[in-house]
């Protein structure tokens, strides 16, 4: 079974899962997770790509074909 974005109103396959160290200001963004988790976030591609973490995080984009990280606002869960 395929699994969906997170965001809400999303509905598009999930692609990625973002997880965090919330302690470590890191951002982990990988390759969709083989089984579904509470405690990660699954996105799509779109999503995927416009992760945003909070100045003084990093995010560490593992996706295969990832582009370079980027700096910014941490916006998962919002419109």
């Amino acid at each position: 079974m395929s699994r969906s974005c997170a965001r809400p109103g999303c509905g598009r396959p999930a692609v990625a899962t973002l997880s965090y160290a919330y302690a470590d200001g890191v951002v982990w963004l990988e390759d969709l997770a083989a089984e579904d988790h509470p405690m990660v976030h699954d996105l799509c591609a779109q999503h995927a790509d416009g992760v945003r973490v909070p100045n003084g995080w990093e995010l560490r984009d593992e996706r295969r074909g990832a582009a370079l990280p980027q700096h910014g606002q941490l916006d998962l869960i919002g419109a």
